[in-house]
């Protein structure tokens, strides 16, 4: 068998008005959300915003207080998690500290009773493709923090499962090792073509290892589209803050004469823009310096190619990324342009009315 074969058990994933209650709290609000097959999806969001609980209740680790969980055509939520075909990769990794390598990989099939040859053959192939072979000796605390992110992930793709779900899997790795990490993940998970659920709070993450993403907040999925869409069309101002970084400028204020107005300044909006209150977006990479918007220079901080100058307009903070130093006047103020095409407006209510 070659590990090519997990290829055609990848399986659509679909939630039906999944809902989840501990006690008086609502940790989950009628989801809704289809994963198609070999797609890698990421739940994304605050503490607490119901992301892990809905990665548990498909694990089967939590039940539905309300709703449905299909792989395929099979309803799975009445399932325990073991009949569920299901892989999965933990934060903490949960390797068997006094087990070496390559008994933790094997330990899933020998709960299964798997032939002993069966098992040999499973492990080494998994260990080979991901680059442990050299190291399955060895116990945990013998390998670096990166080979035991990629036990762990072997031992989730042995048991050959329907769904793979990934729960903060990078969280405790090196930031240089975690780039390489989540690189080397999206290429095993797109070559072997199997369904993927990964729960992120890193917003730089979930957008260049998913598909799609889901933003969630206090229980309520906000949005759920490609990077590309969430970065360019937020559904609203919460969206719009927590997906790039730095984070968009929100500035509240009304429409009136063609001209959203702030608290102490005032600038151009886009053609059909309704009238009375709302917010005004633009992301620090689209406002400019140099324009006619007077603004007072907080701090300028150096990122190597870009400056991120962080300024007061009237009352608000805003922040621009900018590819040349600003020279602040003597008074320390700057003139910024907010292009009208780069603008976000959002409604009373922090709904998005036009990009």
């Amino acid at each position: 068998m070659s590990m090519a074969r997990l290829a055609h058990r990848g399986v659509p994933l679909q939630l039906q008005g999944l809902s989840k209650r501990f006690g008086s709290v609502q940790a989950l609000r009628a989801l809704d959300l289809d994963i198609q097959t070999g797609e890698l999806v990421a739940f994304l969001g605050p503490s607490g915003c119901g992301k892990t609980t809905t990665l548990l209740l498909i694990a089967g680790i939590y039940r539905a207080s309300e709703g449905a969980i299909f792989f395929g055509d099979e309803r799975v939520d009445a399932l325990h998690p073991r009949d569920r075909d299901v892989g999965m990769v933990f934060q903490s990794y949960a390797l068997y500290p006094h087990l070496s390598l390559f008994e933790n990989i094997a330990f899933p099939l020998r709960l299964k009773r798997t032939p002993r040859t069966e098992i040999d053959r499973r492990v080494k192939q998994a260990a080979e493709l991901l680059g442990i072979a050299e190291q399955l000796a060895r116990r945990p605390s013998q390998v670096s923090g990166g080979q035991q992110q990629r036990a762990a992930l072997a031992r989730a793709l042995v048991k050959e499962p329907r769904v793979l779900l990934l729960d903060e899997p990078l969280s405790n790795l090196d930031a240089q090792i975690r780039l390489h990490a989540r690189g080397e993940i999206r290429r095993l998970q797109q070559e072997l073509g199997i369904t993927s659920v990964l729960v992120t709070h890193d917003q730089s993450e979930a957008l260049a290892m998913a598909d799609r993403v889901a933003v969630f907040r206090e229980g309520q999925l906000l949005q759920y589209a490609p990077s590309e869409e969430l970065y360019d069309r937020p559904a609203d101002t919460f969206v719009a803050q927590f997906v790039g970084h730095p984070p968009m400028n929100v500035l509240m204020g009304t429409v009136e004469n063609g001209a959203f107005v702030g608290d102490g300044f005032s600038t151009t909006v886009p053609h059909g823009c309704p009238l009375g209150m709302v917010s005004l977006g633009i992301r620090p990479e689209d406002a400019r310096v140099g324009g006619s918007l007077q603004a007072r220079v907080s701090v300028i901080e150096p990122l190597g190619r870009e400056f991120l100058v962080t300024c007061r307009l009237g009352d608000a903070i805003v922040q621009i990324l900018s590819t040349e130093r600003p020279e602040p006047d003597s008074a320390g103020m700057v003139t910024l342009d907010f292009p009208v095409e780069r603008l976000h407006v959002f409604d009373a209510d922090g709904k998005r009315i036009m990009t």
